[in-house]
């Protein structure tokens, strides 16, 4: 085995984010810069020998070529095994379930998650840790420092793989063994979920429409969907796995899933509808005419959890991160669970589902999981939609009427505003921080600010805090205006704005979410002067 031994230096911003790290696919494409990064993860680790990881990706463009390049380089730093899915291909909840299943000690993940795909997109990757879960930040501030610091890198000189091959093969001394990617992960989904119920209610005429969005969970849903809870050859569209996502933006919502909206909304509608992303963690949940917010869905997915075998003894508590609506906290007070509520990142989810003190996390930004792995997962969200409509009978509009009828509703929506100059971004988040202390007692839009703050979090498992995670003013009248840069893209910056207001009904609660939130969203617009900083009056996408 011929290890070489590459001297390289530093290169600027190989700082993981939320997601590990992300930028432009060229990028990734330069000399060194894949390779200083796989080298920083291995030496922040403590090094690679003897250890064992899994390695797979969304099969987003230069991700087998990337994945040749990680093999070689585990090898030379002396990975005795890696275990990598067919075709380079791993959903992101399948290679967590895959760390778990075979307790290695972690995986190096290929994805930018819900960005578009192609050799002029975006790529990205990140390390899980042995427990299956995102890097917390002492890790990936590990691997930024080792990235800092960073002399030379280690390859072995040797011939590709066949990732089209299952089964056991080796570079140099290191052992590699291709899995079926699905297998694993399918046979999970079905200890957790009634199958039979679900195929029942699907051979009873019941019809679903899974769009793919040519991403990663193509082949987990056609073998779920269609070959194992018999739903009709055709229900999973954009099914294959494509290096540019067919041109398709894999975000799982209401504007680049619009062939699917159109679909729901058209004269011969199916039952339900769902999407996922990119990298298989992200959906979206519809009914005929009927769209499912994500934080309602987390809500309805607490309060019905225990129709599904897998969660028949109940919920231990629930979690969700900060920006997300409060309306699963009100399904939790019911069901007397705690509820805890977290920075952005499904890392900080971690170490409570690690403790027992979660089943259940999600997320508004279209993400939902449970303690089942240490991701959220899009098919999982799914299937549990599919067991609580299989179990009670009922349909998506149906449920959700149901659910507001008895915990109210929290009309909720967030509001992207894309690509926006960083440096003005930055300023008019700094000025609304700097006024926050002023705000308590004013009135804007009719609405009165009872608190304001930039939201900090205490882990309550291992104390350590966050803080800086989004700009919080709260209205006597319970509405609640959200503010916060996202750290997953990779072109200029994108604000997320997130207003909520909660009605307890019995009337009011069939508003459009925009019209119900019109006092809210203008109190936003003037309070962070969005317009005089950005020059924006409306945002890219609203979800």
């Amino acid at each position: 085995m011929n290890i070489v031994t590459v001297p390289t230096e530093p290169i600027a911003g190989q700082k993981p984010g939320t997601s590990g790290l992300r930028k432009k696919t060229q990028v990734f494409m330069q000399r060194h810069y894949l390779e200083n990064f796989v080298q920083a993860i291995f030496d922040a680790l403590g090094g690679a020998a003897g250890k064992t990881f899994v390695i797979g990706g969304d099969g987003r463009y230069f991700n087998d070529r990337a994945i040749q390049v990680i093999l070689r380089m585990a090898a030379a730093n002396g990975a005795a095994r890696c275990i990598v899915g067919q075709g380079g291909i791993l959903s992101t909840p399948a290679a967590s379930h895959l760390i778990r299943l075979n307790a290695t000690d972690g995986g190096i993940v290929l994805s930018a998650s819900h960005n578009p795909g192609g050799p002029d997109e975006d790529f990205g990757i990140k390390f899980n840790t042995p427990n299956g879960g995102p890097a917390p930040e002492g890790v990936t501030a590990a691997i930024h420092a080792a990235a800092n610091g960073i002399r030379e890198y280690r390859i072995v000189e040797a011939q590709d793989i066949d990732l089209a091959r299952i089964g056991a093969q080796s570079v140099g001394r290191m052992a590699v063994e291709v899995v079926d990617p699905v297998a694993d992960y399918a046979d999970l989904m079905e200890t957790l979920f009634d199958f039979a119920a679900i195929r029942a209610m699907i051979a009873g005429g019941f019809r679903i429409r899974f769009d793919a969005m040519c991403a990663v969970t193509g082949p987990y849903g056609v073998e779920i969907l269609e070959n194992r809870l018999g739903a009709p050859r055709g229900t999973v569209v954009n099914r294959q796995p494509l290096p540019d996502f067919g041109g398709m933006h894999p975000d799982p919502n209401p504007v680049w899933a619009k062939m699917l909206m159109d679909e729901m909304w058209g004269a011969d509608a199916p039952d339900f509808g769902a999407a996922s992303d990119g990298d298989g963690d992200r959906n979206m949940v519809l009914g005929r005419e009927t769209y499912v917010s994500p934080s309602d869905s987390l809500a309805v997915i607490a309060a019905n959890a225990h129709l599904a075998p897998g969660y028949a003894g109940g919920l231990a508590g629930v979690a969700r991160s900060m920006p997300t609506s409060g309306a699963v906290d009100l399904v939790a007070a019911a069901l007397g669970i705690p509820c805890f509520e977290t920075p952005t990142g499904w890392k900080f989810f971690g170490n409570l589902m690690d403790a027992g003190r979660v089943t259940l996390c999600g997320e508004e930004s279209f993400g939902t999981g449970s303690d089942h792995v240490r991701e959220k997962d899009g098919l999982w969200a799914v299937l549990m939609w599919l067991n609580i409509l299989a179990a009670r009978g009922a349909s998506v509009a149906e449920v959700l009427e149901d659910h507001f009828s008895r915990h109210g509703r929290n009309y909720y929506s967030r509001h992207d505003f894309e690509a926006l100059d960083a440096a003005s971004a930055e300023t008019m988040l700094a000025a609304l921080a700097a006024s926050l202390p002023d705000l308590p007692g004013t009135e804007w839009h009719g609405q009165t600010v009872a608190a304001a703050d930039s939201f900090a979090y205490t882990d309550p498992v291992d104390g350590s805090l966050t803080e800086n995670q989004g700009l919080r003013i709260v209205f006597g009248n319970g509405a609640r205006i959200v503010l916060r840069l996202s750290g997953t893209g990779t072109s200029g910056a994108t604000l997320r704005l997130y207003l909520e207001r909660f009605v307890p009904g019995p009337d009011g609660l069939g508003e459009d979410p925009q019209t119900a939130l019109a006092p809210v969203i203008a109190a936003a617009h003037d309070l962070a002067d969005l317009h005089g900083h950005t020059g924006r009056t409306a945002p890219d996408v609203i979800t």
